[in-house]
């Protein structure tokens, strides 16, 4: 058994003179840093940035309104032209992890340990596996770039805040857009067994609030039931779904072929004896790529309509509210022919595949860049007590980025 530990003063302390010279390493070195989404990222972008500027490479970070977290971006750029930002790769990968709250771990979640073929720790799958190999390639690149050698630049974009919202990508985006850097592919490694994820569902997040009269129970006709009417706007949003399973334009590519529309929780109530006068409840949308928000939201917003004015007959201060808390889009396949072919080829695995969840893929392929998910470690890995990796996923990551590298030549 291997490990290191959180508490390792070294990890930061040798940060200007000493890193890993390996992906195994980097790995163990990354997870050591807790960056649960709650908390600051800042020691490890600032461990990275070191990282790169001992490599000789300039680093851009931008920051969160608070200040406390950072995305980073850096280029080795091709040739000897430190100028040449535009076209090339961009590898990217988000720094922040899931809680471990109230999850039964077996070893200490943000200490990296080995046992027997696999790596553990919170993030090793997702998804500082894929951003531990991208960090053990710079080197070898930056070398390349300074030789004359590489053909095109390669980037590396690493993000805050992708678990709870992808809020750290666009960030990176509006950048690049204000810098005028173009790039032409982005890889996602988000882990997918080092397959080829093509495209990928949207999420869009809601909060209903229902807002009705209390009551004593036994005068009913004085209240206006919150819950109940809650229960008539999820009985419609169930019934919609249905709806949505059934269309004739899904796709079977995906491991779930249509939209789906779920609900995720609910409250109300203060007592069983008084007409409740609020309910609450969050659902969830993951669309296909070609359908949108819309699809769902003009129908449920017709309901809505519909419930408050049976409400607001019986008192005018009652009535629903809807409100939006997240919205992450899909990733399509539509402009990325020419980087299946290149992965397909790198991967040694031509299949393509399509997922339920989201990435920041859709982001990028909103700004233009296409985009693919290929990364190591499997997503049902992921969000889990003890989280792993196969150390094999990472030697097949090193062997998928070292030939992604000669590409650049």
């Amino acid at each position: 058994m291997v490990s290191i530990s959180s508490n390792n003063s070294d990890v930061r302390s040798k940060a200007s003179t000493s890193y890993p010279k390996n992906s195994i390493d980097w790995l163990m070195r990354l997870i050591a840093f807790d960056t649960v989404s709650r908390h600051s990222n800042l020691a490890l972008i600032k461990d990275v940035q070191a990282y790169c500027e001992h490599l000789g490479l300039t680093v851009d970070l931008t920051f969160n309104e608070a200040k406390n977290k950072a995305n980073l971006f850096v280029t080795v750029p091709a040739g000897k032209n430190a100028d040449i930002v535009n076209g090339g790769l961009v590898l990217s990968g988000h720094t922040d992890v899931v809680p471990v709250d109230g999850q039964a771990w077996t070893s200490e979640p943000f200490t990296a340990t080995i046992r027997g073929s696999r790596l553990y720790g919170r993030g090793s799958c997702d998804m500082k596996g894929f951003i531990a190999c991208a960090l053990t390639l710079l080197p070898e690149a930056a070398q390349l770039s300074k030789s004359g050698q590489l053909r095109r630049p390669l980037h590396l974009a690493l993000s805050f805040d992708e678990e709870v919202g992808c809020l750290g990508a666009p960030l990176i985006l509006a950048d690049l857009k204000a810098r005028n850097i173009t790039p032409d592919y982005c890889i996602v490694g988000e882990p997918t067994n080092m397959t080829m994820v093509v495209a990928h569902k949207g999420i869009a997040v809601y909060r209903c609030r229902v807002h009705g009269k209390s009551a004593h129970s036994s005068l009913t006709p004085q209240g206006v039931n919150a819950i109940s009417y809650a229960s008539r706007l999820v009985g419609f949003v169930d019934d919609l779904a249905e709806q949505l399973s059934q269309r004739d334009d899904n796709d079977g590519l995906f491991d779930v072929p249509y939209s789906t529309l779920s609900v995720g929780t609910i409250q109300g109530g203060t007592a069983t004896n008084i007409v409740p006068n609020l309910c609450e409840f969050t659902f969830d949308y993951r669309n296909l790529p070609h359908m949108t928000q819309d699809d769902i939201l003009l129908p449920i917003q017709a309901k809505v309509a519909e419930l408050s004015a049976q409400m607001q007959t019986r008192a005018p201060e009652t009535g629903i509210e809807l409100q939006q808390q997240e919205s992450v889009p899909a990733m399509t396949d539509d402009d990325n022919a020419e980087l299946q072919h290149l992965i397909a080829a790198l991967v040694e695995d031509d299949k393509r595949h399509k997922v339920a969840y989201a990435t920041e893929g859709g982001q990028f392929t909103n700004a233009g860049i296409p985009t693919i998910i290929c990364g190591p470690g499997s997503i049902e890995q992921a969000h889990k007590a003890d989280e792993y990796v196969e150390l094999s996923e990472i030697e097949r990551c090193d062997g998928f980025l070292q030939r992604l590298l000669q590409s650049c030549r």
